[in-house]
């Protein structure tokens, strides 16, 4: 399997990141699971998963740990992913927030921070953190998490508030809520979308509809509800800590979904008839 693809995600600035990465939430917080879990994200940095996400949430710092490890030595490799918790997203507070990851991940930037979700900080305190952090170039770009079309078109009024350059949502076969609005509104206004829990932490991958189509495409049933949301134009960022996993998760770059395995997905998880508020995990 060849660790490059022609399938890419194109980020507003126009630079262009691999579109299947890898998510860390839960990693590194098992001493006894520590050495296979770098193995892991290591193994996915050589497949090409060179998208790695983080936040400083997971694990109280501990996967922010795990990846510094990890990536010792590939730093430049990699498009480093972290956020920021909203009770720490005023401006002083995300400047802060943002020092403390780069500490633990060992670097001197990120390629992305977003804030991890809309709290009690107003998003104006929150972008004049972010637009201080790339002064000073410790981040590259900056975005949101688990924002809908309401927070999304509040956040363009502001100042710099349309520069934002992903919204990371919880989107998977049987999470399409945001087809209906928030993924049109951000394709209009040019702002990439990264799923989170791409295969609904698992439980996804029980539904007889997906083994049925993965074993048409002689396929596995991760590989198809992860090359779905690719077919999308949505990137995704899969937790493993398992370097089986971790190539399992690489084989649904190259996967294909014809015509008639849409359909067949459209019929098992319909797509939303109307405005869906946006779930979160």
């Amino acid at each position: 399997m060849s660790a490059e693809s022609a399938r890419t995600i194109s980020l507003p600035s126009g630079e262009e990141i691999a579109p299947l990465g890898q998510g860390t939430w839960y990693l590194g917080e098992d001493p006894g699971r520590r050495e296979r879990e770098i193995a892991a994200l290591r193994l996915g940095v050589d497949l090409g998963m060179t998208v790695v996400d983080t936040a400083e949430m997971y694990g109280d710092g501990a996967a922010e740990e795990l990846v510094g490890e990890a990536l010792r030595g590939r730093r430049e490799e990699v498009f480093l992913v972290s956020k920021v918790l909203p009770g720490h997203a005023d401006r002083k507070g995300t400047i802060a927030a943002c020092e403390g990851s780069l500490r633990r991940l060992r670097t001197e930037r990120l390629d992305l921070y977003l804030l991890h979700w809309r709290g009690r900080w107003p998003l104006e305190e929150t972008l004049a953190g972010f637009t201080d952090l790339m002064e000073a170039e410790k981040i590259r770009y900056w975005g949101v998490s688990n924002l809908d079309v309401a927070d999304m078109a509040v956040l363009t009024t502001l100042p710099n508030g349309d520069a934002a350059a992903v919204d990371q949502v919880l989107y998977n076969l049987s999470r399409r809520g945001i087809e209906w609005d928030l993924l049109p509104w951000c394709r209009e206004a040019g702002v990439t979308v990264m799923a989170y829990s791409p295969i609904e932490q698992g439980r996804l991958l029980k539904g007889d509809a997906l083994g049925a189509v993965a074993r048409a495409l002689g396929a596995t049933p991760t590989q198809v509800a992860l090359a779905w949301v690719l077919e999308q134009g949505v990137a995704a960022i899969p937790r493993s800590g398992s370097p089986d996993h971790v190539r399992e998760n690489r084989g649904a770059v190259d996967l294909h979904l014809p015509t008639e395995a849409l359909d067949a997905l459209d019929e098992a998880f319909p797509p939303p008839s109307g405005p869906t508020p946006l779930e979160m995990l």
